[in-house]
């Protein structure tokens, strides 16, 4: 009884081990051998609220300042609900500014993130000033910084006498009659309370011609995501590593000599024995 129970045992064990193995086998071909490439930039994600003050800015000026009146508290929201609701209420806020062609296009350049290196840019810029210490937004009067509102007053009062700044093509200016003007720069990140803060003083001293306001993208805590990039072609290139030794040296030819000639016909330091043989 032992040697047959013994015998089925084997026979058990060699059926799972077939079974196990033929499953194994077709899990191995059913397997995916695609392969996948990531383009990713060399700074984090930037906010898509921004990216899309930048696309109403190449539309106008005018509009760039309209959509952010709409949205100067925009950011808060992305603390509750999730991105594609958040995405789809920075849609909301411009349709009010654009037709179902623009927004489409908005929606492609979101897809592409056309707009990422442009706020890129602001960041390097501010970075270069450099910001104060644990500031959420700051502003430069002249070569001046502060990130307090109310020290904005007393640093302009003696603006005239220093040195005016630099101001580049992709500035938003706020809309004035006037340019020779103190100028304001504010660094802030559009949609949070800080930057509403800052806006509504500004742009009020904008308004009553007092001050040249200037907007410039900052991000106090950038995000710990890739920004990974669409629209660029990547090629991987496999190549096989498996190499045959082969002595390139000798030249073989089809002959009708046999084995023991070719055997005799090596080279040895240089001399053919196998046609010095009489």
């Amino acid at each position: 009884m032992a040697p047959a129970k013994a015998t089925n045992v084997v026979q058990l064990l060699l059926g799972s081990t077939a079974l196990w193995l033929s499953q194994l086998g077709v899990r191995t071909v059913a397997a995916s051998k695609s392969v996948t490439a990531h383009l990713a930039a060399k700074w984090p994600e930037t906010p898509l609220l921004l990216e899309a003050s930048e696309f109403m800015a190449e539309e106008s000026n005018e509009k760039f300042w309209q959509f952010l009146e709409t949205v100067q508290e925009l950011a808060i929201y992305k603390q509750t609900e999730s991105d594609y609701s958040y995405y789809n209420l920075i849609l909301k806020k411009a349709g009010q500014f654009l037709d179902n062609l623009h927004i489409n296009l908005l929606k492609f350049a979101f897809s592409i993130r056309a707009y990422s290196p442009a706020i890129q840019m602001f960041q390097q810029i501010a970075a270069d000033e450099p910001p104060p210490d644990g500031c959420n937004a700051f502003v430069v009067i002249h070569k001046k910084h502060t990130c307090k509102i109310n020290e904005i007053k007393k640093l302009l009062k003696k603006a005239a006498s220093r040195t005016r700044p630099y101001l580049f093509k992709g500035d938003h200016k706020f809309p004035t009659n006037k340019e020779n003007l103190p100028v304001v720069i504010l660094y802030a990140e559009m949609g949070t309370r800080t930057f509403s803060a800052f806006h509504k003083v500004l742009s009020a001293k904008a308004q009553n011609e007092e001050i040249l306001y200037v907007l410039r993208h900052y991000i106090q805590k950038p995000s710990s995501r890739k920004m990974y990039l669409s629209g660029y072609g990547v090629e991987l290139a496999i190549k096989s590593t498996e190499y045959t030794a082969l002595d390139d040296t000798q030249v073989t030819t089809v002959t009708n000599t046999t084995v023991e000639d070719e055997t005799e016909a090596n080279e040895v330091q240089g001399f053919l024995f196998g046609k010095l043989k009489s």
